[in-house]
């Protein structure tokens, strides 16, 4: 990594990842100029770049306004759109007007570019730091710090957003909402004059949340059309939006969603915002591909062998028995499970949601021996072993709430509306953070803990303080993060999973310090299939929790049978939440035959490269995992719904090498692979044949006439013989 240093008249030339940025740093906020495909760096071209930030006179007459706003867009420079910073002192110095100080650039094509970019307004008392990142990937993140350098009075900050400049092709807008049980549902519109703003006020990131917020040229697809994507990575209250201005100008943007007071910056103090992610590409497989790589470079990434897990919750509810609990450990040992889970009800007064929360004590009324028989019983079948906990909430009906009242969150003395008979512990109260801090981590270390499901079961209504009666979620948000920091500091190896209410708190932020998220409580295998599509354009499937549920979904009350569940859950951190108990011998060896199966693909599926189908007939999916070295792959073929045509037509395999020839493996793991076709599977399936991977691509397969709510995989390898042909 080096340092560069330039002539400021000329803009700051970046390329990484198959991705370039422009950036003008001439004035006090870094404003991007360029952000797509790479331009490269010749001097001569950078000086025609240097025009691309000229000031133009619009037709307001504001001359000297800049076209391009700055990633903190100021009103100073013209900007009529989303402030960067709203923010006073007692009502004055509402507006700045930031003049660089300093800057500084390093880095390079292969590590990745950092820009720093230091400003002051003399005049309102106010500092400001502008990071910009273009990371190996291609992936460009950016944040900044506002700092109170007045000597006396304090400033108060409403709102700190920051914003990426999109080009006139982007027509078209897709983001996300959804519901518990229903998390990551799509919608498209035309990107309009004005401003599609998504504010999350739940205090976590909420099952509505927007999650990705991208804009791309007309009729964009997974494999067609160019995308520019933004993600805001942070775990409380956030703004997403897109904006288009009446000068043309259109930004993608986002930052946290202060409430009334919450952040005011005594002299010297400062606030920096989340970070605000993007990513660019050719369909959105492309900006799919730019976040996985990101996350699996971190150093902290998990492994690719990632652990078949059994969580008890849908096996046992709060039904608690050691017997039952051993055998369902056992059974899940035969079939091959590597980690045991035991959800909620282990307790101090946990028989049911009522109570309990906060006293984080094993129940002896229940585990009238601790936990450790069942803990020793586990790690015998040579399991690793994790355990359910909900940190941040407390029962009413608690001890804890008994003794502290104080400690649960609120707007005064009235407490909010009780959420699933429960409120929320306020981690912004230093005693009440090393309650839930020590509690947890006494129990890790007592049992070697090696995995916590860490759930947060209900939005944060009227968050805050109950003595100072001042708004709490940007407090509570850092407590969060510090009390996972601290405990993964103190248990190294300890491994997180984000859960709340199932996919309600999903996003880069909370990911700096979780191994995975649950995607939702619903694990139907139909509504699987829709929440894993989507929440695999920001996550690799390696960090989101799949398992394959009991026959009936508990959630929905569809049937499916075990190969669609099976199908469904090996695109993802494999698991299983069924009461094996009820499982047939049939149903245990059928089961078994998956989990092999899944720690055979698990590598590719964990470090490929995840690819979906642009098939116009919405009954029939297609999605796969291609190897890095394009050698092997997996795809699988979906039947969501019944289709108005009497059968598919060809579906093209994305993602493989055009010059390789590939040998089709169907995958034969249930006898209903060979029999849930309509009339009979098709010639490919019953002669397998090698075929090149620019035939699969451009032309495809046949598509399988397959029953609704069903699947058929099949697993493709280079054949290197010579006598390849068919």
């Amino acid at each position: 990594m080096g340092t560069r240093e330039q002539d400021v008249a000329e803009p700051v030339v970046l390329d990484a990842g198959g991705v370039g940025l422009v950036v003008d740093v001439a004035g006090g906020v870094p404003r991007v100029l360029h952000w797509g495909a790479p331009v490269g760096d010749d001097a001569s071209d950078r000086r025609f770049l240097s025009t691309l930030g000229e000031a133009q006179r619009w037709s307001d007459g504001l001359t000297g306004a800049q076209r391009h706003p700055a990633i903190l867009p100021e009103q100073s420079t013209g900007w009529m759109g989303t402030p960067g910073l709203e923010g006073h002192r007692e009502g004055t110095d509402f507006s700045t007007a930031f003049t660089r100080t300093d800057w500084h650039l390093e880095g390079d094509a292969e590590q990745g570019w950092a820009l720093t970019v230091d400003a002051a307004d003399e005049v309102a008392g106010l500092g400001l730091r502008s990071h910009l990142e273009l990371c190996p990937a291609g992936v460009v993140r950016v944040r900044a710090t506002v700092s109170n350098t007045a000597s006396t009075g304090s400033y108060t900050l409403d709102a700190m957003r920051l914003a990426l400049p999109v080009p006139a092709e982007a027509q078209e807008l897709l983001d996300f909402t959804g519901r518990h049980l229903r998390e990551r549902t799509p919608q498209r519109h035309t990107f309009s004059s004005g401003t599609h703003l998504r504010e999350g006020r739940r205090g976590r990131t909420g099952s509505d949340a927007t999650f990705v917020l991208a804009a791309g040229t007309d009729g964009f697809g997974f494999r067609d059309g160019e995308i520019w994507a933004v993600h805001t990575a942070w775990s409380g209250n956030h703004a997403t939006f897109a904006e288009l201005t009446l000068s043309g100008v259109r930004v993608l943007g986002g930052g946290e969603l202060l409430l009334p007071g919450e952040v005011r910056l005594a002299p010297g103090e400062q606030y920096t915002t989340p970070w605000l992610y993007g990513a660019h590409g050719h369909g959105l497989d492309a900006v799919s591909a730019s976040f996985h790589e990101h996350l699996r470079r971190r150093e902290t990434h998990p492994a690719p062998t990632r652990p078949v897990v059994l969580n008890t919750w849908e096996a046992v509810y709060f039904d608690h028995d050691l017997d039952a609990l051993l055998e369902l450990a056992e059974l899940g040992a035969r079939v091959g499970v590597e980690r045991f889970v035991l959800d909620d009800g282990w307790f101090l007064g946990r028989r049911d949601a009522r109570a309990g929360l906060g006293d984080w004590v094993v129940d002896a009324a229940v585990w009238p021996d601790g936990l450790e028989p069942l803990v020793k019983g586990v790690r015998s079948l040579g399991l690793q072993f994790g355990l359910w906990f909900e940190p941040e909430m407390v029962s009413e009906d608690s001890d804890l709430a008994r003794a502290h009242p104080e400690w649960i969150m609120g707007p005064g003395d009235r407490l909010p509306l009780r959420g699933r008979h429960q409120q929320v512990l306020n981690l912004t109260v230093p005693e009440a953070f090393e309650h839930v801090l020590e509690s947890i981590s006494r129990l890790v270390d007592a049992h070697e803990i090696d995995y916590i499901k860490w759930d947060h079961n209900r939005d944060l209504l009227e968050p805050g303080d109950r003595a100072t009666r001042r708004p709490r979620v940007h407090e509570q948000t850092l407590a969060v993060y510090g009390l996972m920091d601290e405990l993964k500091r103190r248990h190294p190896g300890l491994e997180i999973e984000s859960c709340s209410s199932g996919g309600g708190r999903v996003d880069l932020a909370v990911l700096e310090r979780t191994d995975r998220v649950w995607a939702s409580d619903c694990i139907d295998a139909v509504e699987r299939q829709r929440i894993q599509r989507w929440t695999s354009l920001l996550l690799p499937p390696e960090l989101i929790g799949s398992h394959v549920g009991a026959p009936t979904a508990h959630t929905t009350r569809r049937t499916h049978d075990l190969a669609f569940r099976a199908a469904t859950a090996v695109f993802g951190h494999f698991g299983i939440e069924w009461d094996l108990r009820d499982a047939s011998p049939a149903e245990l060896d059928e089961l078994a035959g998956w989990v092999t199966f899944y720690k055979q693909v698990r590598e590719l599926v964990c470090t490929g490269t995840t690819v979906r189908c642009d098939y116009p007939d919405e009954a029939y999916w297609a999605h796969g995992v291609v190897a890095i070295d394009r050698r092997s792959a997996l795809f699988a073929f979906v039947a969501m719904d019944t289709s108005p045509v009497a059968q598919p037509g060809r579906i093209r395999l994305p993602g493989l090498d055009p010059d390789r020839r590939y040998r089709i493996e169907p995958v034969l793991l249930s006898e209903s692979a060979m029999t849930n076709t309509a009339s009979g599977p098709p010639s490919w399936w019953v002669d397998p044949p090698v075929v090149s991977g620019r035939l699969l691509g451009t032309i495809g397969l046949q598509g399988p006439m397959i029953d609704p709510e069903r699947a058929l995989l099949v697993r493709l390898h280079e054949d290197t013989s010579t006598d390849n042909g068919r």
